[in-house]
């Protein structure tokens, strides 16, 4: 097949015309590197769909050509035989969807190739594939964010809490609000036993603050763990609060560590309420509520919000992902292995 291709006129008028480009890339490149490298990828993933179409070149074709064309540009790394293969398949899942049409094929060009191929890979539908595209646009993620957010199931998660958002927010607020909600939420970045407490749990998101922030999504501004607030002559402390700059509005989360209650809303309803009273500004939106619990009735939570005031969502937390459980309860946590590493000190 590769002798063949050698001296296949049609093969050599294609490469010659391809070196052509790769050149006119490579100038413009000094401008925009990553858009014009993914600009030129996508003509040759189709032009290679369509070579191994019409003239019926098989994939040893694809080898001849990452010869001939790393030969000629040695100091270029995206010729692998490999890296042709990726082309090709990228073009053709994007090709091929449905989507492609609401979806610019410029956008893709927006975000690096890593992390092109790390969507196509990972993601089972154009759908999920379309929302982490235009998320990596909007929220700048590294290839290791994306890479967690898609593990983590984030667009399955996202927008999927209970809340009462539509009877108590004016649109488009309670659509955003909802949007800023997943269920559940994701802290595998936490070492707890199965005994911890509600305070072991607050504590050990505001340790890792950073990996809080990143499940909690874009737009969360941490204000503070056990934020007082005086109603009357009585001192409350809320567990968490935030600020959410995207929505204008303070956040306040409880953390539940068994099942969810009914009354868990009426003490949330009223935490809101001494905030939207004393903290909240002319432009700021209405607070909103999070309650965090293990385990939520899904139609026990629908009444308790049913006549809730205030605008509260409810959304279980999850704190492995990645163990079975019966391996969770016998691997020691990051404390107990410093211990460990400190004794031998």
């Amino acid at each position: 097949m590769i002798n063949e291709l050698s001296h296949n006129n049609e093969y050599k008028h294609w490469l010659k015309d391809l070196k052509q480009k790769v050149l006119k890339s490579q100038l413009k490149a000094v401008v925009k590197v990553n858009s014009t490298l993914l600009e030129f990828y996508w003509e040759l993933g189709e032009e290679i769909v369509q070579r191994q179409t019409q003239a019926r070149w098989g994939d040893g074709f694809l080898k001849q050509l990452s010869q001939d064309l790393m030969a000629e540009f040695p100091e270029m790394k995206g010729f692998s035989k490999r890296n042709l293969e990726q082309i090709r398949k990228w073009y053709q899942f994007w090709s091929a969807a449905s989507a492609i049409a609401q979806q610019p094929v410029s956008q893709l060009w927006q975000i690096p190739w890593g992390h092109n191929l790390k969507i196509i890979t990972k993601c089972q539908s154009v759908e999920e594939a379309v929302y982490y595209v235009q998320n990596t646009i909007d929220n700048g993620w590294s290839r290791s964010v994306l890479t967690h957010q898609i593990e983590s199931g984030l667009w399955q998660r996202e927008g999927k809490a209970i809340s009462n958002f539509n009877e108590t927010l004016p649109t488009p607020q309670s659509d955003l609000a909802q949007q800023a909600l997943k269920d559940p939420y994701v802290f595998d970045f936490l070492t707890l036993s199965k005994q911890h407490s509600e305070r072991e749990l607050e504590q050990g998101l505001i340790e890792h603050i950073t990996h809080f922030l990143l499940e909690l999504g874009a737009g969360f501004a941490y204000m503070g763990k056990q934020y007082p607030i005086q109603v009357g002559e009585r001192d409350f402390f809320i567990d968490l609060l935030f600020y959410h700059t995207q929505l204008h509005c303070y956040v306040v989360i409880e953390l539940k560590i068994g099942d969810f209650e009914p009354e868990h809303a009426g003490k949330l309803n009223f935490y809101i309420k001494a905030i939207d009273e004393q903290l909240r500004k002319e432009a700021d939106q209405p607070a909103i509520g999070i309650l965090l619990c293990k385990n939520k009735d899904r139609l026990v939570a629908e009444y308790a919000l049913s006549d809730i005031q205030k605008p509260i969502g409810v959304s279980e937390y999850q704190l492995t992902q990645s163990l079975p459980k019966n391996l969770q309860s016998k691997l020691p946590s990051i404390e107990e292995i410093e211990n460990e590493l400190g004794g031998e000190l």
